[in-house]
Order: structure tokens, then C-alpha cells, then sequence
């Protein structure tokens, strides 16, 4: 197939370079920022929660705030999609740097710590969402064609598949953030070189919608709260639309669980003489890399089967691989090692698909109500207000389980018996094993009913504009 062949396409360049800046930073951020707060910053669980809830709703709310604003606003810098990008990079980078610098010296505890964590998921978010907010709604309006969304997800794989080996270079030069000071230099050349690809994406990417430098919300008068409450009403009646956001929920959930995680269970569950720290780092510089190549090659598949089909795949593999792990047990360290590697890069794969279900929610949107422009942010924002609260419970959750079996005195410090360390690490295996188990089941279940399948076999949906 001629169209799988790789070659230069300006307008996909430009779209993925949002994707290299983001996911230099969002692989390091998701990775290191929950064992940084507990083990290095000593946030004490009741703070750790606290600022969970907190970023919880934010993470919820600020999706259809900035949705609606993207869509609606007459000012250039919200409703074109690159200038959203060119003006948010900056503030991104920034917020992405806010984590790294403690505020003080944080004894075991401090509240300032919790409010830290508070300002760094809500900044980091807040700058995440506007921008990629801006970047999702492009790749639903730079084409409607199958085969043109297709070339969108190989490029943004390849652009995801550089940025994410920032994890595997940061824990090579720092050590797995042993070494600090370098993690926070390199830290802070990430933020720079994040920062200058959204840039480009800003001066070269356009929407097919934008006339004369005006975007979607530009063509028409701010809308009525009355409007804003029936389209919303009209999105979250969408059968279609119901079914992915449950889905999405869990998915969200897991990429959580195991970006969150894996590296506080690979420390625990496999010994440092079968698994040293130098095959660590690369096992999860893998888990971030590997997802995009997967998707790369699977092209050819997308193209034959469609996304609903190998999403569906996907969710299988991934219960029989936790299956059959739960039944080996913990004591078999080298397949426990390559099935949470092997997890993590079928999760993120997967995940890295769901911006064609959507696309094509927003089509079939578009073309039921008759729309002169689509919901592109409302839509995505819409489905960001129920399924990034995962973000924050998976976490939580975790975080919980773990303390009821001493977690939380072993991070400060304090030596644990043979017997309560031998009851964390069987719950730590149980948790690796279940989660995906019990979460596939119900994705399964939800997604088995989603009705938009053949997009993959229609060579052009509706006429370009």
C-alpha cells in the first residue's frame, strides 16, 4: 500500500510536533511526579489525597470550560487552534517545571508539600489541557478522510515515540532520580526543547475550518448559555458517545495505574541482582517507547480492520496477559518484568487509537445536527469531564491500599518485619494482576456495543470544506 510509506507531509510535520513537545514532558511528569512526592518530598497520605481531590475536580472541570472557550470565543488566541498551541506552550513548559523545584526543605509531612503538589497538578493540567485540547480538535478538522487521520496517528507515533524516550534518557543520566540535580537539569532542558516544537506547531498548523485567520468560533456569534446546555445535552445523548467515555474511563484509569506505579512495584516485587538499575531504566524507557512503535506497525492492520476491531484485540490480550501472570505468581521475576513492560505498552498503544473514535463522534455529530463548524473541543472536552477524574482516583486508590500494608512508614524510613514487607509485596502482585483483569472485563463490555466501525472502509465520509 502506497499510503503507508513514509514521507515528508508538511501539514502532518506540524500537527506532530505538539505531540514530540508534550510527550517529552507528559512521560516524565506522569512517571516520576508521584514517587518524587512521596518518597522525596514526604507528603504525608492525608495531604497526597486531599490534593488528589483537588486536581480531580480541576482536571474534570477545565476540559469543557476550555472546550467552550475554544469553540466559542471570538478572540484569535482561543479559537484558532495553533494559536492556542503558539501562546500555551510557554506557560506549559513552565508548569511542567514546577514539580521538580521543592518551595523548601520539606520535613515528613509538611503542609507546604501538599500545597505544592496542589499548585503542580493544577498548573500542569491547566496548561496540558489548553494546549492539547487545541491539538486534538485540529486532528478532527485537518481532514475528515480515514486514510488522512491514519497518516495524522503515524506521524503523531513517531513524534510520541521520540518525545517518550525522555524517560528512558532521564533515568539513564539521573539514575532513576537518584542523582536530583540532574534529574532537575535535564528537567529543565526537556521544558526548552517541549516548548520550541509546540512553537513550530503554532506557526504551522492550521485548521481546513480557519478562513482568512478566522477560526470555528469566529464564523458565528458567541453562543447562549441555552445553546451551550443543548449542544452539550446533544453530546452526552450520543449513544456512541456514552459508550467510549466508559471505556475511556478505564482506560485513563490504567494508563494512570502503571505510568503512576511501575516504578515503585518493579523496585519492590523484582530484586535488584535478577533486574539491576540500569535494565530498569531501560524496561521503562520501553514502556513509554514501545506503545508507539506498536502502533507504527500496526498500521497496516488499522487499515484492513479498523481501530474498533484492534482496540478490542487489545483489551483481550491484555486479561489473558494478567491471567496468566496471576497464575505463574510473583516468584517468576523475568515474566513478571516483561508482562508489567508488556502491559504498560498495550495500555498506552491502545490509548494512542482513541483519538479516531472521537473524530469520528464529532463527523457523525457535525452531520446529524447539521453544524456549519464542529464541536471538536466541546466533544473532547465533554468526554475529558468524566473520564480524567481516573487520573486522579487511580492514584488515590493505590496510594490507599498500599498504606493499609505499610507502605507509607517504609517510605519514611523506618524498616519494615519480614512478614508485613512479604504482605505489601503480595498486594502490590495481586494489584499488578487484578486491575487489568477486572478493568478489560468491563471495556469489553462497554465497548461491544459501540456502533461506528466501517470508518476505515469509506474512503471519504462527507465532502472537504
Amino acid at each position: 500500500m502506497n499510503h503507508l510509506k513514509f514521507s515528508p507531509h508538511p501539514a502532518s510535520v506540524a500537527y506532530a510536533m505538539t505531540t514530540l513537545g508534550s510527550s517529552m514532558m507528559n512521560s516524565i511528569f506522569s512517571f516520576y511526579y508521584v514517587k518524587l512526592f512521596l518518597n522525596k518530598y514526604r507528603i504525608s497520605e492525608a495531604a497526597f489525597h486531599q490534593s488528589q481531590v483537588i486536581y480531580m475536580i480541576w482536571n474534570a472541570l477545565n476540559d469543557p470550560l476550555f472546550g467552550y472557550l475554544q469553540d466559542n470565543s471570538r478572540m484569535p488566541c482561543c479559537s484558532l487552534r495553533r494559536l492556542s498551541i503558539l501562546y500555551g506552550a510557554p506557560f506549559y513548559g513552565l508548569a511542567f517545571l514546577l514539580a521538580w523545584f521543592p518551595w523548601r526543605a520539606y520535613a515528613p509531612g509538611d503542609w507546604l508539600s501538599g500545597a505544592h503538589l496542589v499548585a503542580t497538578l493544577c498548573a500542569f493540567d491547566g496548561m496540558l489541557t489548553f494546549v492539547l485540547l487545541a491539538q486534538c480538535a485540529l486532528f478532527a478538522e485537518i481532514s475528515a478522510q480515514h486514510d488522512t487521520r491514519l497518516r495524522l496517528i503515524k506521524y503523531n507515533q513517531v513524534a510520541s515515540l521520540a518525545g517518550s524516550s525522555s524517560v528512558l534518557f532521564c533515568g539513564l543520566v539521573s539514575g532513576n532520580m537518584v542523582d536530583f540535580a540532574a534529574f532537575q537539569g535535564f528537567c529543565v532542558l526537556v521544558a526548552v526543547l517541549g516548548c520550541a516544537c509546540m512553537v513550530y506547531t503554532g506557526f504551522y498548523s492550521e485548521s481546513r475550518f480557519d478562513e482568512k485567520g478566522l477560526g470555528p468560533g469566529s464564523q458565528q456569534p458567541p453562543l447562549s448559555l441555552s445553546a451551550v446546555v443543548t449542544m452539550t445535552w446533544q453530546i452526552l445523548t450520543n449513544r456512541d458517545f456514552q459508550l467510549f467515555v466508559v471505556m475511556n474511563f478505564f482506560q485513563v484509569f490504567m494508563v494512570a495505574f502503571f505510568h503512576n506505579f511501575a516504578i515503585i512495584f518493579v523496585e519492590h516485587l523484582i530484586p535488584a541482582d535478577v533486574l539491576p538499575s540500569l535494565a530498569k531504566s531501560f524496561m521503562y524507557g520501553a514502556g513509554f517507547i514501545c506503545p508507539q512503535l506498536l502502533v507504527l506497525s500496526g498500521q497496516r492492520l488499522l487499515h484492513m480492520f479498523g481501530y474498533y476491531q484492534i482496540i478490542l484485540l487489545s483489551f483481550c490480550v491484555e486479561a489473558g496477559a494478567a491471567g496468566f501472570m496471576l497464575l505463574l505468581g510473583p516468584s517468576h521475576y523475568c515474566c513478571l518484568a516483561v508482562f508489567i513492560t508488556g502491559t504498560m505498552i498495550l495500555v498506552q498503544a491502545a490509548f494512542s487509537l482513541f483519538g479516531l473514535p472521537l473524530a469520528d463522534i464529532i463527523d457523525s455529530d457535525m452531520q446529524k445536527y447539521k453544524r456549519s463548524s464542529p464541536l471538536s473541543s466541546m466533544v473532547f472536552g465533554t468526554n475529558a469531564l468524566f473520564t480524567k477524574p481516573a487520573q486522579s482516583l487511580a492514584p488515590m486508590l493505590v496510594v490507599s491500599i498500599l498504606n493499609l500494608y505499610g507502605y507509607g512508614e517504609m517510605k519514611d524510613g523506618q524498616t519494615a518485619d519480614p512478614s508485613a514487607l512479604e504482605a505489601l509485596h503480595n498486594t502490590m502482585f495481586y494489584l499488578v494482576c487484578m486491575v487489568p483483569v477486572c478493568v478489560t472485563v468491563l471495556q469489553v463490555i462497554a465497548w461491544k456495543s459501540f456502533s461506528i466501525r466501517n470508518s476505515h472502509k469509506m474512503d471519504q465520509k462527507c465532502i472537504e470544506k
